[in-house]
């Protein structure tokens, strides 16, 4: 017979390839403290419904509650020869209390014990990658708030488009961040549900309390359908998910910023705290940490196609495969508060290089849409000012000149209709001041969406 606490049926002892390959302890002891709690609410619910004797059940708490002491000091070893963490955990306290231990098993399986010690994780960690985000947003505001009028130009195609307010630019980010923080929080209320008591896969006969044990751990919900509480990892797949789309907001940040602090833009310098030199080249400011993030983006999009894979042809209810949803993602976790924590510090730090920044929106023609607007607004149709507007462009082009830089002479020979007072309306200041409709890149309006963030966090 086997030696293991499963080994019951099995005549012949499990290769030791066998047991290495699929253990898990490697990384769910991550959950250790986890199991824990979700053990000692089962367990004084056993003895809450007379499952349990009272004195079984006191000997237990002890025992777990012992444990919970030497893991918080670092004095617990777990093996593989104990498979995963609630295996290591029952032995621990079985070499403790001895065979009363065994009876901590009683209406419980371990496929509902990893759901719910699952559960408890994601439901712990969520709301500190909230309080990140927030942090970042809260950065975001302060930066926006000093820069209302620091103008830059705005792109599209990653060619100059229209000239902006840089808080403008911030303000953007702070809402996808909020969009990600609401995401988050909408996952918490499929995270805050308990798969515990649900058993293997069909509950059991034995006269459980599934409400008490999931108020004993904070849960907010119990799941109705015990085969859906084992097999359901769609809280773990939209964490990974939100994980993923958050990333890809810090990348297309990362990217931006990297290009802006090389030697061609010099729009924003990043603080030496958040960049290194190189080993050749003394000179070198490298943005490593931004690349880095960018980097990463890719390594959290494959743990949501990992899973997504995992699920995807998984009949119900509970199999091994559901092993592969942790250690994605455990290492999402280790990879977006980090991360989250270091874009805010160089947010805090960061440099901005207003004049840079500005005269970029002078040598360029992104006020011809000005030009346009006031010649729309004289009377003529949009489209044909939008031509008139192309030509004196081309013009410019030509003769090395920009468009409120050209004598007035030469603008009324594209349209009589403007005047000498066009020369304000070119100017970028103008331009962004005057772009005052609701979420616009007007200064007032600025002030207004600012204010509004301020509100949300």
């Amino acid at each position: 017979m086997s030696d293991k606490l499963w080994g019951g049926r099995f005549q012949v002892e499990t290769d030791a390839l066998v047991d290495q390959f699929g253990a898990s302890i490697g990384f769910d002891q991550l959950m250790a403290a986890e199991d824990l709690e979700g053990s000692l609410a089962h367990v004084k619910m056993l003895g809450k419904t007379g499952i349990l004797s009272s004195a079984d059940v006191a000997e237990i708490v002890a025992g777990l509650q012992s444990i919970q002491q030497d893991l918080a000091a670092g004095k617990i070893d777990f093996t593989v020869d104990n498979e995963d963490i609630h295996m290591n955990i029952e032995s621990i306290l079985t070499d403790r209390i001895g065979p009363v231990a065994g009876k901590l098993h009683t209406a419980r399986s371990r496929n509902d014990q990893v759901a719910t010690d699952f559960h408890l994780y994601l439901k712990k960690r969520i709301p500190m990658v909230i309080e990140v985000i927030t942090n970042l947003q809260k950065a975001l505001i302060t930066l926006a708030e000093n820069n209302i009028k620091t103008i830059m130009p705005g792109y599209t195609h990653l060619q100059h488009a229209q000239p902006i307010s840089y808080a403008h630019y911030l303000m953007a980010y702070f809402q996808m961040l909020q969009r990600d923080k609401e995401r988050f929080e909408f996952n918490l209320k499929h995270t805050d549900i308990s798969p515990l008591g649900a058993t293997a896969l069909a509950g059991t006969t034995f006269p459980i309390d599934r409400h008490f044990t999931a108020e004993k751990l904070g849960f907010n919900d119990v799941y109705a359908n015990s085969l859906d509480a084992v097999s359901d990892r769609d809280f773990a797949i939209e964490f990974l998910s939100n994980s993923s789309i958050l990333m890809m907001h810090l990348s297309r940040f990362s990217e931006e910023i990297s290009m802006w602090v090389s030697h061609e833009f010099q729009y924003l310098e990043l603080s030496d705290g958040y960049t290194t030199g190189s080993s050749i080249m003394p000179q070198k400011k490298n943005p490593d940490m931004v690349e880095l993030i960018r980097g990463k983006t890719g390594r959290i999009y494959g743990h949501l196609l990992g899973l997504l894979t995992t699920m995807k042809g998984l009949p119900l209810a509970y199999n091994k495969d559901l092993q592969e949803d942790k250690e994605g993602t455990f290492d999402t976790v280790k990879t977006i508060i980090p991360a989250l924590k270091i874009f805010t510090g160089m947010i805090k730090t960061l440099k901005v290089n207003e004049t840079k920044m500005k005269t970029s929106t002078e040598n360029d023609y992104s006020n011809a849409t000005e030009l346009a607007d006031y010649l729309a607004v004289k009377g003529l149709p949009f489209r044909q000012a939008h031509a008139v507007v192309g030509k004196l462009v081309l013009h410019g082009i030509q003769t090395h000149q920009n468009l409120q830089d050209m004598p007035l002479s030469e603008l009324k020979a594209g349209s009589e209709l403007i005047e000498a007072d066009v020369y304000p309306e070119l100017q970028s200041d103008t331009a962004v001041a005057r772009r005052n409709s609701f979420g616009g890149t007007g200064f007032e309006q600025v002030k207004q969406q600012i204010e509004i963030a301020k509100k949300l966090i």
